[in-house]
């Protein structure tokens, strides 16, 4: 089943309501001075949420970013941090974010503040609602159509979303953005290698789910540099892309029922 487009522009602002609860994941390098901001963003995009929590991943960085983690623990009550002793990459705190949540549905950003959170509770929306049209459907993407970065940036994004797009089939056309509502328990099946996230469409429709993409705000970096730079990302997406192929090639999905006693 091929991942559907929402044929929209931006929609005004729309509220959580009851019953809502959701973790929200945040893996961050070296961020210090873009911490403070978004999480004031998150908790106001989700003060309508029946519960929260906020979920840091601080992956081994050298600046102040522990520090001011610790500071706002005080001043907001569902912020949690885990801490990684030494950079592991953003996959691997991803995925030790999502594995330690309590909510069933997780949203995702990147930590330099370049996603807006006020798109949450829309696509936490989208992902409820269409569900009765789209039974399968695990993930609602962000898709940055309107990106805030360098041209250089925009250009290796565009080969990387091109190349992939094309061999693996996943119809999606920014996987690369870090904003992302999914459902948790489906997350936890799919299989966990290193630069995972980048591959999530394609992993999700090779499981059985469907995948939309939505776009989403973006804003340019105020603070610092990027930490997760595109020339790494480059080589280590050609091997990755070869084994999610292989990956997909190896798939095996089977209907199983259990014959109850006559």
């Amino acid at each position: 089943m091929q991942p559907f487009f929402y044929p929209t522009v931006l929609s005004d602002t729309i509220f959580l309501g009851e019953n809502v609860k959701i973790s929200v994941v945040i893996p961050v390098h070296n961020e210090a001075e873009n911490l403070v901001p978004l999480i004031i963003e998150i908790v106001e995009a989700l003060k309508d949420a029946d519960a929260f929590e906020i979920i840091y991943v601080n992956d081994g960085s050298t600046d102040a970013t522990a520090a001011v983690l610790k500071q706002q623990q005080q001043a907001v009550s569902q912020l949690r941090v885990i801490e990684h002793a030494q950079s592991c990459g953003q996959s691997t705190a991803i995925h030790n974010g999502v594995k330690a949540a309590v909510f069933p549905y997780i949203a995702t950003l990147d930590g330099d503040g370049q996603n807006d959170p006020a798109d949450i509770p829309r696509l936490y929306h989208l992902l409820v609602a269409e569900p009765a049209r789209s039974p399968n459907l695990w993930m609602v993407a962000g898709w940055r159509n309107k990106r805030n970065d360098s041209k250089w940036r925009l250009f290796s994004s565009k080969v990387a979303n091109a190349v992939r797009s094309n061999l693996l089939g996943d119809n999606t056309p920014d996987t690369g953005c870090g904003l992302k509502v999914f459902l948790r328990d489906r997350f936890l099946e799919l299989p966990y290698f290193d630069h995972m996230h980048r591959f999530l469409p394609a992993l999700i429709l090779r499981a059985g789910g469907v995948v939309h993409s939505e776009p989403v705000n973006h804003r340019a970096r105020v603070h610092g540099t990027s930490n997760y730079g595109t020339l790494d990302r480059l080589w280590a997406g050609i091997t990755d892309l070869l084994g999610v192929i292989w990956l997909i090639k190896r798939t095996k999905r089977t209907t199983v029922k259990e014959i109850e006693r006559g």
